[in-house]
């Protein structure tokens, strides 16, 4: 039987704006984690497929969550992260929800409206928010500012990547109306430099991602330390990316944060954190039930 994983692009991954199971993150989680992430990447690998037929990406989709599900053990991932969330008595949900979003990856190459984009956003991005904040017996009350942080970052990531994501894979994330609202056109993410209206959108959407980040600066104070130091690090990478984002051309100029300011707004983010923590602020999660 084929085996998902077979199916792995070859184009390497997107640029992560977040590191996933980084060192930050207590051992104990890491293989539950690493075992989400690989179920995940093998998915979106799929989803980007540069010669499979629609069909093929949702039959292959389908395969994962059968197995997922329990019904089969020819996909490695599935099996893996199948037993991982059973040894943790936990449910597929968020896997699932994601499932969703690669499917939409398949069959939605263009959204109309920011609304459209943030309905995206709720299967791509948060149910992997939602999913760390299981994982560490966080409270859902945590859920709302999560969601703004891993739809915030999402977009990030549609804005830096939008000219080569129309190029590879003719999908375009910026919704229509806001392209319509500056006069520029879907044609215009192939060219090499952005034309001025263009830039006005992809600049105008920045802005507004920048508030719906604004929503997340509360979900550091989680009861976990760790992962407290590991959000308010992911908070920093955002934070810096919007802000490139307002300023920059992403079809002609860098939009990405390089090695050494990764490094410096991870040990920013993890600084600012402990300050926080040890001047008393208090957690606003409540203890998760049954943990």
């Amino acid at each position: 039987m084929t085996n998902a994983s077979e199916w792995r692009s070859g184009k390497g991954h997107r640029d992560e704006n977040f590191p996933v199971a980084s060192w930050i993150i207590h051992p104990r989680h890491r293989a539950l984690i690493l075992a989400f992430y690989n179920f995940v990447r093998t998915a979106d690998d799929i989803a980007d497929h540069a010669t499979l037929s629609g069909d093929e990406k949702l039959a292959l989709l389908d395969l994962l969550e059968a197995e997922l599900l329990g019904k089969g053990d020819s996909q490695v991932e599935a099996v893996n992260l199948r037993g991982a969330l059973a040894e943790r008595g936990m449910p597929p949900r968020h896997a699932l929800d994601v499932l969703i979003a690669f499917r939409m990856d398949v069959t939605k190459l263009r959204y109309e409206t920011w609304d459209e984009v943030i309905h995206y956003c709720r299967y791509s991005a948060m149910p992997v928010g939602r999913f760390m904040l299981d994982v560490h017996g966080e409270d859902t009350s945590t859920w709302t500012a999560s969601d703004a942080l891993c739809a915030g970052l999402q977009i990030n990531n549609h804005l830096q990547d939008c000219g080569k994501d129309f190029r590879d894979l003719n999908r375009v994330y910026l919704p229509r109306d806001a392209l319509a609202a500056t006069g520029a056109s879907v044609e215009q993410l192939g060219e090499a430099r952005a034309a001025p209206a263009l830039l006005q959108c992809l600049q105008s959407l920045a802005v507004r991602n920048e508030l719906l980040l604004e929503q997340s600066k509360s979900l550091a104070a989680v009861r976990d330390f760790r992962l407290g130091l590991e959000i308010s690090v992911i908070q920093s990478f955002a934070d810096r990316i919007v802000r490139l984002l307002k300023d920059r051309d992403p079809l002609s100029e860098r939009v990405h944060l390089n090695p050494v300011e990764l490094l410096a707004f991870s040990l920013g983010g993890m600084a600012a954190e402990s300050i926080h923590r040890l001047s008393g602020r208090r957690p606003v999660s409540k203890p998760a039930a049954g943990s």
